[in-house]
């Protein structure tokens, strides 16, 4: 099983923005204990903070990275800054851009909405995490 293959409940089934879908698949798929509350906050991210900035499944991302490897706070992870680093470089790789107005008309489909972005950041989002856990032996 991967990331991407719980998605799709949430998107579709349970009408979440794309990075409501993302923290909640990252939160099931991860075992991160997240629960309601907590991810609720993430529900002003999508559509790029509701502006077309920052892409809400690169913010949702993060979130799921800080909640993975931040235990008190950032300052303190040695883990947080590379792996964060990490997932920008792969979505401006993929995008040229990390801003939702920039991804959007990439991969938007009005049958659809969000679903190639969300799929491709399970996939980043994934690859990042394995690679990097790879990394620290």
């Amino acid at each position: 099983m991967h990331l991407k293959d719980l998605y799709a409940k949430y998107y579709f089934d349970q009408n979440y923005n794309c990075a409501e879908t993302m923290i909640r698949a990252g939160n099931e798929y991860y075992d991160l204990g997240m629960n309601d509350s907590d991810m609720i906050a993430f529900g002003g991210f999508g559509g790029g903070i509701q502006s077309g900035n920052t892409c809400g499944t690169v913010l949702a991302s993060v979130g799921i990275l800080s909640k993975k490897y931040i235990e008190t706070r950032a300052h303190d992870s040695a883990d947080i800054r590379p792996v964060t680093i990490a997932l920008m470089r792969k979505f401006n790789a993929k995008y040229g851009s990390v801003l939702c107005k920039d991804i959007k008309p990439q991969s938007f489909n009005p049958e659809f909405r969000c679903k190639n972005t969300i799929e491709t950041a399970c996939d980043i989002l994934e690859q990042v995490i394995e690679e990097y856990e790879a990394s620290r032996g």
